[in-house]
């Protein structure tokens, strides 16, 4: 930069320090909100499906038929034997107390079981309170007045619910002490730096403020959905990004530093480095997880703009606040390792011996690179078999939770004594005129264990239902002379109840849903089958369409995007297919170890989709790092030649940025929750191949063996002076030339 053109010395610290007090002051506002999430975040798994689902449909009516809007909780008691007269008293006087709680709208008398040893009472809790708290404050009152010898528990899917919850505590404390803490140690290793790993770590800090800030407002309007599970990727996803394009700038000021540029000069000339590369980067990432937005959950699509804002975030933190923070502080963000004029310089011909891990590993790379490319590929083939071991087709919400879970230990309880599916019963909504026939066809299907119907005449709002004469035939247990209950008419319609035979979250429960609804589309019933069972089959089914449907689409959007930032098809084309195959090899290495390892029940639908969501974007994040810079390098050096300067320029970079967003995916595995743990080492493990076979050997080999044709159709790849590494390019072109083939 010319004297001319240089800012006086006070823009020069007033800019910088304008910027600071502006993200020092989104940051102020922001951080607060992490101890108010939960005021805007929901977990009921029902709110996020789409409104074609049948279960969205009966769950839409379940308030014009019940009375109000409620999710149920079962209390079970097990003596271990007989319970007797005094113990049963003391249950129903229990019951009595639980049925006095605030935002508890419904109890249940005790039900024994057939066998006398047990009994359970049903609890309709208000599904608009804070269901977690009211599940707390019963299972307090249960646990301080359960009859003497008799165990209880508070289980249903309010209890689930609640231990959803309680899985996802310390998602903003304890998540983000490990997320942070791995990218300190990992960032004071690799620059031996006391100042350095702080700012990058406040670069990223006050980015997950303010894009935290953005997401609750749209959350608390309702504009996006927000439950603990995009929460925590949320945090990880900004820490781990926003660290990457911070790291990415770092490389380029550290490389100024090391020319000899002052504090300006070296913060303005890494910017104007980094700004293509991270805009890039930043804005494939957001691509592909806009994507989700063509997802029929709700969860998916919330997902998508919410991480896609902090991503942006992280951008334009790294873009802004970082630099105005180097522009202050200049080499001293080094100390005591500050880099000296022409430590940053690389090597003038890497195809012959030279010093340095990354100038041998590009020497190697020189040497070998059609074996190097073929070996790595059989690797990563090799490792994607075990794809076919992944089971990713749902698991039971018993098995949500890795932790300890009363509710899990509650439903072991009930099925011993009662049938499996007690107290989550399957709602089926039909004409009024078609209930007999409906009755019928629901209690000769298998896994179902007897039929109901709501009543507002019944006791706890339910009576039993018999066909006689094509009628239907109301029971309800009440005193001598109680008069026969009638069904409840909404619209013309009732609403028969169906209990299932299997627990309500088993893959069991989810096949008589199935078979149901198949039955009774294969006749004239106008009737629609919902409940817990059948949110949980919706749900999956629902996630199997969308990883279909969106896999594809963010393979074609990445592909375009890599198409305009390189100029090139070829190029884009290699990159895409390595990443694929490295997603492959992940999930099929995860796979061996979540079965054979772990010993996991299975994994949601949507862990594979989320799965490629960030291996591919944030592993095509590194091969833009790494191929804009060989682009760079190779318009001045000759393309093979550029490969090795490229590969030598940012390997250091993208491996530590590869370190760091593995550590911050790991320690979403802090979260006891299947769903979290799983995604977390898939894209750990993901990224580390990522970062060690596919960029630094399998990229860089196939681009050297392929040479200048790897610029295809761009003008740069009809240099004749590429055909021999030690041409360079740039010395056989005028100004002029150079200028139109960069551009190209």
């Amino acid at each position: 930069m010319s004297p001319a053109s240089t800012p006086s010395r006070w823009l020069r610290i007033a800019l910088p320090l304008v910027l600071v007090v502006i993200w020092l002051a989104g940051g102020s506002i922001g951080g607060p909100y992490f101890g108010k999430v939960d005021e805007v975040s929901t977990n009921d798994q029902s709110s996020f499906l789409p409104q074609s689902a049948e279960s969205t449909q009966v769950q839409e009516r379940l308030d014009d038929f019940l009375g109000g809007d409620a999710i149920p909780a079962l209390v079970v008691f097990d003596a271990g034997r007989a319970l007797d007269d005094a113990q049963l008293q003391d249950v129903q006087a229990l019951t009595d107390e639980i049925g006095a709680l605030d935002g508890v709208q419904e109890v249940s008398p005790a039900i024994p079981s057939e066998d006398g040893e047990a009994a359970q009472v049903v609890v309709s809790i208000d599904a608009s309170g804070e269901v977690t708290d009211i599940v707390g404050e019963v299972r307090e009152l249960v646990a301080a007045d359960a009859p003497e010898g008799v165990k209880a528990w508070v289980t249903g899917p309010a209890g689930f619910t609640a231990d959803l919850a309680t899985g996802f505590t310390g998602i903003d404390g304890l998540l983000l002490l490990v997320a942070l803490g791995a990218v300190f140690v990992i960032l004071v290793i690799v620059y031996r730096s006391p100042l350095l790993p702080l700012l990058v770590l406040l670069t990223s800090v006050f980015a997950l403020c303010v894009a935290l800030l953005s997401v609750w407002w749209l959350a608390k309007a309702e504009i996006v959905v927000l439950n603990g599970q995009v929460q925590g990727i949320l945090f990880i996803l900004v820490i781990g990004a926003a660290t990457d394009y911070a790291l990415l700038y770092v490389a380029r000021f550290r490389e100024a530093i090391g020319e000899g540029r002052k504090r300006w000069d070296a913060a303005t000339t890494a910017w104007k480095g980094a700004v293509e590369p991270i805009l890039a980067s930043g804005g494939t990432v957001i691509a592909g997880l806009l994507c989700l937005l063509l997802s029929d959950l709700a969860s998916n699509r919330a997902l998508g703009p919410i991480a896609s804002i902090g991503i942006a975030f992280a951008m334009l933190s790294a873009l802004t606040f970082l630099p105005a923070l180097l522009a202050l502080v200049g080499r001293a963000a080094f100390w005591p390792f500050i880099p000296k004029a022409g430590m940053t310089e690389l090597p003038v011909d890497l195809t012959q011996p030279t010093r340095g891990l990354w100038a041998r590993l590009a020497r190697f790379v020189a040497r070998r690179a059609r074996i190097v490319w073929i070996v790595s590929t059989v690797v990563l083939l090799a490792a994607s078999v075990g794809v076919t071991q992944l089971k990713a087709d749902g698991v039971p919400a018993s098995e949500l939770v890795l932790g300890a879970s009363q509710a899990r230990d509650g439903q072991a309880a009930l099925a011993e004594h009662f049938p499996a599916g007690s107290g989550s019963p399957l709602y089926v909504i039909v004409p009024e005129a078609e209930a007999p026939d409906a009755a019928e066809l629901i209690a000769d299907q298998a896994g179902i264990e007897s039929v109901g119907v709501v009543s507002a005449d019944a006791p706890a709002g339910q009576a039993d239902v018999a066909v006689e004469g094509g009628q239907l035939v109301l029971t309800a247990q009440g005193p001598p002379g109680t008069a026969a209950p009638a069904p409840t008419v909404d619209g013309g319609d009732v609403m028969l109840v169906a209990t299932l035979s299997d627990a309500a979250d088993s893959i069991a429960a989810e096949d008589t849903v199935r078979d149901l609804r198949e039955a009774i589309s294969g006749t004239s019933l106008d009737a629609v089958v919902g409940g817990t069972t059948a949110v949980d089959l919706d749900t999956n089914d629902t996630s199997i369409r969308d990883r279909t449907v969106i896999i594809p689409v963010i393979l074609v959007v990445v592909l375009l995007i890599l198409m305009l930032l390189l100029r090139s098809i070829l190029a884009p084309v290699l990159l895409i297919l390595s990443v694929i195959v490295s997603f492959a090899a992940a999930l099929g290495v995860s796979a061996l170890v979540f079965n054979d390892v772990f010993g996991f029940p299975g994994g949601d639908p949507a862990v594979p989709l989320y799965g490629f969501v960030f291996l591919v974007a944030l592993g095509i994040d590194y091969n833009i790092f790494l191929m804009s810079r060989v682009r760079e390098e190779s318009v001045r050096h000759g393309t093979r030649r550029g490969i090795l300067r490229g590969l030598v320029a940012t390997g250091g970079v993208i491996t530590s940025a590869g370190l760091v967003l593995a550590a911050t995916f790991a320690a979403l595995g802090v979260i006891q929750i299947l769903f979290l743990v799983q995604l977390a080492f898939i894209v750990a493990f993901g990224v580390l191949l990522d970062t060690f076979i596919v960029r630094s050997l399998l990229v860089p080999a196939l681009a050297y063996d392929i040479g200048k044709a790897i610029w295809w159709p761009s003008k740069l790849s009809r240099v004749d002076a590429d055909d021999s590494p030690e041409a360079s390019v740039a010395e056989e072109m005028t100004r002029a030339e150079y200028r139109r083939t960069l551009d190209s």
